[in-house]
């Protein structure tokens, strides 16, 4: 293997793409990475703001440029439909994909359906669908290492995963009482291209749900936990901040139990994890300190019935909602330390 390896970002003017740009410019194990614009992005001599001193020019997408430069990584911070369309023809290639869009996160049909996906070559899509790697490093770190194909998370899904998932796999939680995940974020989860929605009058001094019983991370959130539709509601907010997500979720537990538990089940579930901070009670997270970091942040208050609990979790959607765990995840990938190109 080389020293250093190749990287090229496509998307690299949205949010989450130039975050990834930014981050990939500081790592010590990659050089200068290729910067590229979709069509719709515009055209001409765009660039990206400057890194580390640098401004660095956007070049239309091309294949041959791509295999000229020997691009080991290829990280798509695209639309779901682009991604599903240029996914097949880079693994062909031998490329391998750190996709932050959802095209390649969903295993059943009944929640791709939300996408309305229509590939070309659906035999193709399929066996893709099958072997890509859902990209939670704090769940699937052995899978991720040799995948070829890694579907980055959702932000919204980020939080609620890694807040939920030592209680449900210690059989903590009582399913059958239901989970609800109040869950909040920042314009920018929103992505660049505006709407009426994300304009400036309509987020100011506001606070709005949006997308009840519809929200397109809620399949990964169901997939991931291994629960069904029924036993989880999720409802999504705006909040006038540009960035950071809060999710707060109510469940009940199964048998009455005692802080010390539950914290100790978060803290041996996350051991050896970096970017899971876990908060001792009475101390919850709060947006601002997860921001601008890869870290999720999660926090309890548990009743004194010993059997309500809410959870609090935080993270940067931008980052380890987006291009942080992008980046975390290609560390993995060549076998490197979570936090290379991170602190």
């Amino acid at each position: 293997m080389r020293a250093k390896i190749q990287t090229a970002v496509l998307g690299a003017t949205g949010y989450a793409g130039m975050e990834v740009a930014r981050l990939l410019s500081r790592h010590p194990r990659v050089g200068a990475s290729l910067l590229f614009r979709r069509e719709a992005e515009g055209h001409g001599n765009e660039v990206v703001p400057p890194l580390n001193g640098n401004s660095q020019p956007l070049q239309p997408f091309s294949w041959e440029v791509i295999e000229k430069d020997k691009v080991d990584v290829l990280f798509l911070a695209t639309p779901h439909d682009v991604s599903r369309a240029l996914v097949p023809e880079a693994i062909e290639r031998g490329i391998r994909v750190i996709d932050l869009s959802g095209a390649w996160r969903l295993k059943r049909e009944e929640h791709r359906a939300i996408y309305g996906f229509c590939d070309s070559d659906p035999q193709k899509a399929t066996c893709l669908t099958d072997t890509a790697v859902y990209g939670l490093p704090e769940l699937n770190s052995e899978h991720i290492a040799g995948a070829q194909l890694v579907a980055n998370p959702g932000c919204y899904a980020t939080s609620v995963i890694l807040a939920l998932a030592p209680l449900l796999r210690a059989g903590l939680v009582d399913r059958e009482r239901g989970i609800i995940s109040d869950s909040k974020s920042g314009v920018s989860g929103a992505g660049k291209e505006p709407n009426a929605r994300t304009h400036f009058v309509s987020v100011a001094d506001n606070l709005s749900a949006y997308a009840v019983f519809g929200h397109r991370h809620v399949g990964e959130i169901l997939e991931q936990l291994g629960l069904e539709s029924a036993e989880f509601t999720f409802t999504p907010h705006l909040l006038p901040i540009p960035r950071g997500i809060l999710s707060t979720i109510y469940l009940r537990l199964r048998q009455p139990t005692t802080a010390c538990e539950v914290e100790a089940c978060f803290r041996d579930f996350y051991a050896g994890r970096p970017w899971v901070r876990v908060f001792a009670p009475p101390q919850l997270p709060q947006i601002q300190f997860s921001l601008h970091s890869n870290y999720c942040d999660i926090g309890f208050c548990l009743a004194p019935d010993g059997q309500r609990l809410v959870l609090i979790a935080c993270v940067d959607n931008l980052l380890k909602g987006a291009a942080g765990q992008a980046v975390q995840n290609m560390n993995l990938m060549y076998g490197w330390n979570d936090k290379e190109g991170l602190n």
